[in-house]
């Protein structure tokens, strides 16, 4: 959304602290809920010493979180138009939630003449008693507090604004219809599976190449273009950790399976991962080749395998990283040698 504004002429603000810290530095959000947790202060100090000419010494967070506080504000008080989103939507009662940590929704909502909303479809609730329940779902799910900070209501502009609700569907529709997808409508994006995936926790959300990354990313990013993201729906172990941590109790592991037999079926495989699973076929699937695999290419080859396979010049994640040693010994020849009997 806002490379579009920018390009129509419009100058856009990030208010949110860390949404605020990847746009300054042209990257998209690592985290739906800490877009920058990726970043350490040292980092940002840095990228505020070269955007806002704070002082690339001071890495201490109040001072930098002062310094952006200063340099927003101006264009805050200036603005012509305010956007937020919306976590939920009571139909009973017409009016929309906003959940903050920052407070940064009600300088966009309150401050500007005009605030736009914008809402997905399936953030509609029935009534207002299912409300709590949903807010402490999040808050609890997201960082582990009872609560947001702010918890902004609204129900009609302020005196002498206009306020403009922004239905979106964006593909949501279409979703329902699937059998096997519709579920990940039920998502209330608090990150709890991001948080607990043993692989976003190793790779980051950037790797992703999406808005939504993690288990999340891997059973939504499919639905606006299969051929785009065939390759996420295997960034997972399936170990069935973001499963049990998920607050609406959606199948994600079961979801990123079945998402795994439709790029299959529709031939959306690149070439070398189709070789691979063939190859992993042969291996798993005969007892001899297995063990030879397991004993000889393994344990020989396996150390060489990044000067082998990988382009440390090319692949930035082997640049960054080496493989664990590999043992001298398989599970299986320790066992047979220290529990034969």
């Amino acid at each position: 959304m806002v490379p579009f504004l920018e390009q129509n002429g419009i100058t856009v603000t990030e208010s949110d602290l860390g949404e605020r810290i990847q746009q300054l530095d042209e990257e998209p959000p690592s985290h739906i809920v800490m877009p920058a947790i990726h970043k350490n202060r040292q980092d940002i100090a840095k990228l505020f010493a070269e955007k806002i000419a704070s002082d690339p010494n001071n890495d201490n967070p109040h001072y930098l979180n002062e310094m952006m506080r200063q340099n927003a504000r101006p264009r805050f008080l200036t603005a012509d138009a305010g956007m937020t989103g919306v976590n939920f939507a009571i139909a009973e009662t017409g009016s929309f939630v906003v959940c903050t940590n920052e407070g940064n929704a009600d300088l966009g909502a309150n401050i500007p003449p005009l605030h736009i909303a914008s809402m997905g479809i399936e953030k509609l609730i029935p009534k207002v008693e299912h409300l709590a329940v949903f807010i402490r779902l999040l808050s609890r799910s997201a960082i582990g507090s009872p609560i947001t900070q702010y918890t902004s209501h609204f129900t009609k502009p302020k005196n002498g604004g206009e306020l403009h609700l922004v239905i979106v569907d964006n593909g949501r529709s279409e979703r329902l219809g699937m059998a096997d997808f519709w579920s990940s409508l039920k998502c209330i994006r608090c990150g709890a599976c991001l948080n607990t995936c043993p692989v976003y926790r190793r790779s980051g959300g950037l790797s992703y190449g999406a808005v939504y990354s993690g288990p999340l990313g891997m059973i939504i990013d499919p639905t606006f273009d299969a051929k785009k993201y065939s390759n996420l729906p295997y960034s997972s172990t399936l170990c069935g950790s973001c499963g049990d941590v998920c607050p609406v109790k959606i199948d994600l592991p079961e979801q990123i399976y079945k998402w795994r037999r439709v790029m299959a079926e529709k031939h959306l495989l690149s070439l070398p991962r189709q070789d691979s699973m063939k190859a992993a076929g042969i291996v798993l699937g005969n007892p001899l080749v297995y063990r030879f695999a397991k004993n000889v290419v393994i344990q020989k080859v396996m150390k060489y395998f990044p000067f082998l396979f990988s382009s440390k010049l090319l692949n930035p994640w082997v640049r960054h990283r080496a493989l664990p040693t590999v043992p001298k010994q398989t599970f299986k020849q320790w066992y047979l040698e220290n529990r034969q009997k």
